[in-house]
């Protein structure tokens, strides 16, 4: 069984938060947990919320153990961007894009997973 949880319109960029969920993929939840409270990189923080609100709807639904539960995918997608100026020399401007994030973790009881961990890239 699957049990996911979503996190919307995060205020940090795809980019920065994709750096952080390749280097957990392949962890156990707990693993990951554990890993990212000592990774100083902030995205780490949103990640570590999302996987905690998935582990308990894991417990909630079904009183899923932490231990029998693996990631069957991260997804981190972009969100809509908010657009900017700053005022520069001779009363022109520059434009700059806000970026947001949408965090999905789906997490399985599933002995066989295999299938579904790709690497992005051919190479490993």
């Amino acid at each position: 069984m699957e049990y996911t949880a979503t996190a919307k319109y995060l205020r940090i960029s795809t980019r920065k938060v994709r750096l952080v969920a390749d280097a957990i993929r392949l962890l156990s939840p707990e693993q990951a947990l554990q890993q990212l409270s000592r990774m100083p990189k902030r995205s780490g923080m949103f990640l570590k919320k999302i996987i905690d609100s998935a582990l308990a709807n894991a417990h909630g639904k079904n009183q899923k153990s932490p231990e029998s539960l693996r990631f069957l995918r991260i997804d981190v997608s972009q969100g809509p961007s908010m657009k900017r100026w700053h005022a520069v020399s001779k009363g022109t401007a520059h434009a700059y894009k806000k970026r947001m994030t949408h965090i999905r973790v789906v997490l399985t009881d599933d002995v066989d997973i295999t299938e579904h961990k790709t690497v992005k890239g051919g190479k490993r």
